[in-house]
């Protein structure tokens, strides 16, 4: 079949080329009326939040992110009464004019899925508790019990996967990190490739039926183990000769500026390599504000395949996977020798343009992390207080704080009274034919796309490499760098730039979480550099944010906050905002927020502390996987958690 041929293609191992940007094609599959993967665009979806008893309700919130751009909308369906209600729901939205394909949302109860996959046009599935077991306990399976259990499952599967080919019906295979059975974590652990053959279990299942209309999905709320389970499924999907729809999202992404950087770190990364069929963004806000979000990343590649088509596109040698210096199935940093503070073992540095401001007023400098008190004559520095500031050829009246080192033009440089904690950006060309450097820290800009032109084996020992894009996938090019580098054996510290010249402060966010997460993600980069027109405040939040989003460096609390639904037992969006108010000055906690307990201690895998819905008015805490107090009064469970921090010792006051 075509698709077969095409796989053969493949070039990246995971992707089909990690030179050029080239989607990866996958099945055709039919959801209702609006078909998914193979050469169909990138398609919207959400979830309700509602009660999906209430008829009303979650056809009123569905109907509002129709018109955000929802393209599938999914509900939750967590037992027979909410599965027969869907007949009610999908009743009542073609009668009001809205085709748009329904998903039912399935955990735990197989009875329910097989109803509502007589009704809806497509069910999610989690392979680790659909027929599975999750009780965080350490089984030891021999390979006879490993496979009685998977003879077991295959019978409590099978009815819903005849349903689903006698009515037509869709199913997504949706693995979540959190949520891998004890069977799986006993042979592969809490890893990528336990959520990779979690899932190939129900595909292979799925297959031996004759049934294929299959959407595979591998969320985490960790991008690295997100952005790596993905592209091991397709790898081995490939090898199998397999090339299903991709589901695309990051789970418990949380609120806000926060969600939004988090979400795009883990989508975008994919999305950059060609894989993706459809995109959902999953904020702890309503429903309807998720799709803006994710059509903004879709429509980004959209318009690159665009202008790909109608300009001759730049043929570069294509990267084999077997010949890579990294492997991008696991995180490792690149190794580099530090100068000064950038580099080595430090965490990545945040650089800011400066050059536009007021330099005349050192309040400014509050927006990047340096409050300052003229009363005392000092700078208060913030756990986001950026690093390095580019005045160009600017020169400021005050002085800078003592912390903040100060980068000028090299001619500029030159012409410097007092050098102190000031330092050169050089061209390649200037660093060459200049007699006078840096003796500390010298930057020097190149660019990506003329990576042959250097001969960076004469920098010396005090040079960062300033590494700047101006290509359509800018990303892959800046990649290419890199990995030039790690093959010449090259440990020199590069900070990546880019810029976005006269983008919106939302696309701004999205796009440079998606272009620096991604090098980031696999280990490359010793800081970030985003130039836009944009108040400082916004690019200095946002290059901190994806460092965080990375987890290459933690400069505040992580709220791993799942999206609601109509399993959720409290007001999400408020509980956050008010658990934030207090303990947002806990910098490197992790605090998961669960509605209910199928989100609970899987979906927070990787939490530090867990506040789960567990009824009406009850909140079960967690420290890690471990419950310490159960059923504890709504009205009380805030402090309690925070008496929890206290205990162990990881509590801190606000500073004043």
């Amino acid at each position: 079949m075509e698709e077969a041929v095409f796989l053969k293609k493949l070039q990246g191992g995971y992707c089909n080329s990690l030179s050029q940007y080239s989607r990866f094609l996958t099945r055709e599959v039919q959801i209702g009326d609006v078909p998914m993967g193979g050469l169909n665009p990138i398609r919207i979806q959400s979830m309700t939040t509602t009660d999906t008893m209430d008829t009303k309700g979650t056809v009123e919130q569905t109907i509002r992110m129709v018109e955000s751009g929802c393209e599938y909308v999914r509900i939750t369906a967590p037992s027979m009464k909410e599965a027969e209600n869907l007949a009610n729901i999908k009743k009542e939205l073609r009668y009001r004019g809205y085709d748009v394909p329904l998903v039912a949302d399935i955990h735990f109860t197989p009875n329910a899925a097989e109803a509502a996959a007589r009704i809806v046009e497509k069910v999610r599935v989690n392979p680790g508790n659909y027929a599975d077991k999750k009780r965080f306990e350490n089984i030891e399976y021999t390979q006879q019990a490993y496979q009685a259990e998977l003879e077991r499952i295959y019978k409590k599967f099978i009815p819903l996967v005849k349903i689903c080919k006698e009515y037509g019906t869709a199913m997504r295979i949706g693995t979540n990190h959190g949520s891998l059975s004890d069977r799986i974590m006993s042979h592969y652990g809490d890893t990528p490739r336990g959520m990779v053959e979690s899932a190939m279990e129900f595909i292979r299942m799925c297959e031996d039926q004759n049934y294929y209309n299959l959407v595979i999905s591998m969320k985490a709320s960790n991008t690295q183990v997100m952005v790596q389970a993905y592209r091991l499924l397709v790898e081995t999907m490939v090898k199998e000769g397999m090339n299903y729809p991709l589901h695309l999202g990051v789970t418990e992404a949380g609120d806000g500026e926060d969600g939004r950087i988090k979400s795009a770190v883990g989508i975008g990364t994919l999305l950059e390599d060609g894989l993706g069929d459809t995109i959902r963004v999953s904020l702890t806000e309503d429903p309807e504000f998720e799709a803006p979000v994710a059509k903004a990343m879709a429509l980004r590649y959209e318009r690159r395949t665009a202008a790909q088509q109608m300009t001759e596109p730049v043929q570069r040698e294509s990267i084999s996977i077997d010949v890579l210096p990294y492997t991008p199935y696991e995180y490792n940093r690149r190794p580099t020798i530090p100068v000064q503070h950038i580099g080595g073992h430090h965490h990545p540095i945040v650089m800011l343009d400066v050059s536009g401001q007021n330099l005349k007023d050192p309040y400014f400098l509050t927006a990047a992390g340096y409050k300052y008190s003229a009363g005392l004559d000092k700078y208060h520095m913030a756990d986001q207080a950026c690093d390095l500031a580019y005045l160009g050829d600017a020169l400021p009246s005050f002085s800078f704080p003592g912390n903040l080192k100060q980068i000028y033009n090299y001619q500029t440089w030159l012409g410097l009274k007092d050098r102190n904690n000031c330092h050169p950006l050089l061209t390649y060309a200037e660093y060459l034919r200049t007699g006078i450097q840096d003796e500390q820290l010298n930057l020097v800009l190149v660019s990506a796309s003329e990576a042959g032109q250097y001969d960076l084996s004469v920098l010396k020992d005090n040079v960062i490499l300033v590494l700047e894009t101006g290509a359509l996938h800018g990303m892959a090019e800046q990649r290419e760098f890199f990995i030039a580098l790690m093959n010449a054996g090259l440990k020199i510290p590069v900070v990546i730039k880019r810029d976005y010249p006269g983008l919106a402060a939302d696309d701004l966010m999205l796009y440079a979480a998606t272009d620096l997460g991604a090098l980031l993600t696999d280990g490359m980069g010793d800081g970030v550099w985003i130039v836009a027109d944009a108040e400082l405040s916004l690019i200095n939040s946002t290059s901190f944010g994806i460092l965080q989003a990375t987890r290459t460096r933690i400069s505040k609390t992580e709220y791993i906050s799942c999206p609601s639904c109509g399993r959720t037992l409290f007001d999400l969006q408020e509980t956050t905002q008010l658990i934030r108010s207090r303990t947002d000055h806990l910098k490197g906690i992790k605090i998961g927020i669960m509605g209910c307990i199928v989100n609970g201690p899987g979906e927070m895998a990787d939490a530090d502390y867990g506040y789960v819905g567990t009824g009406p008015d009850k909140i079960t805490l967690y420290r890690g996987k471990e419950v310490v107090k159960k059923n504890v009064n709504t009205s009380r469970a805030l402090d309690d958690l925070i008496e929890l921090i206290k205990e162990d010792g990881n509590w801190t006051e606000v500073k004043a």
